[in-house]
C-alpha cells in the first residue's frame, strides 16, 4: 500500500546537501520519541530486512549513539551519531559516520552533518532533514550506496510503528 504521506527527497549539488521532508501520521511527542529513543530507533532506523541495533546512546549535546545495521545474514555495519545540538521537540543536529563496533571512525567513508527539525501540522508531524556533506563527491558516494532507497524504506518502517496508534 502506497502511503499518501508527504515525502520529498531533493539533492542540491551546489551545497552538497540532501533534503528530506517527511510527514508522519502521529503527534510531535510520538515522532520526537521515535527519533531520539534507542528502543524505538532500533525498530525502524535500518531499511528492512536489515535491523538496527544500538550498542550505546546518550542523547544530549556532546553525546553519542553507537549502533549497527545488521543484515539478514548477520553481517554488521557500524555507525555513530555525535549529537552537536538539541532543542527538545523542535530540532537536533549530529555528525554521522561509519565506524567500528567501538566507535572508531571509518575514514573510508565521508561524515555527514544532519539537521533534523520537527513541526506539528494538524494531526500530523513534519520532519525536515538537511544532510550536508563536505564535498559533492562525498554526497555522490552516499547516493550511489543507495541512501535514498534505504532511507525511504526506513521511513515506511517508522510509519508502521505509528499505524496501530492512529486507527
Amino acid at each position: 500500500m502506497k502511503s499518501s504521506l508527504l515525502m520529498n527527497f531533493t539533492v542540491n549539488k551546489e551545497t552538497s546537501t540532501v533534503n528530506v521532508k517527511r510527514e508522519f501520521n502521529a503527534s510531535l511527542d510520538q515522532v520526537w520519541a521515535a527519533w531520539t529513543e534507542a528502543e524505538i530507533l532500533d525498530q525502524w532506523w535500518a531499511p528492512a530486512p536489515w535491523k538496527s541495533k544500538t550498542k550505546s546512546m546518550n542523547f544530549k549535546e556532546g553525546g553519542r549513539r553507537l549502533y549497527a545495521m545488521v543484515g539478514p545474514a548477520g553481517e554488521e555495519h557500524w555507525a555513530l551519531a555525535d549529537f552537536t545540538s538539541i532543542t527538545p521537540k523542535s530540532n537536533f543536529k549530529y555528525l554521522d559516520a561509519f565506524s567500528d563496533n567501538e566507535g572508531n571512525l571509518n575514514n573510508d567513508f565521508p561524515r555527514s552533518d544532519w539537521n533534523v527539525s520537527f513541526s506539528e501540522q494538524g494531526d500530523s508531524t513534519i520532519v525536515d532533514i538537511a544532510i550536508k556533506h563536505d564535498t559533492l563527491s562525498d554526497l555522490e558516494k552516499i547516493i550511489e550506496m543507495g541512501f535514498k532507497e534505504g532511507f525511504t524504506i526506513a521511513m515506511q518502517g517508522l510509519d508502521a510503528i505509528f499505524a496501530p496508534r492512529t486507527n
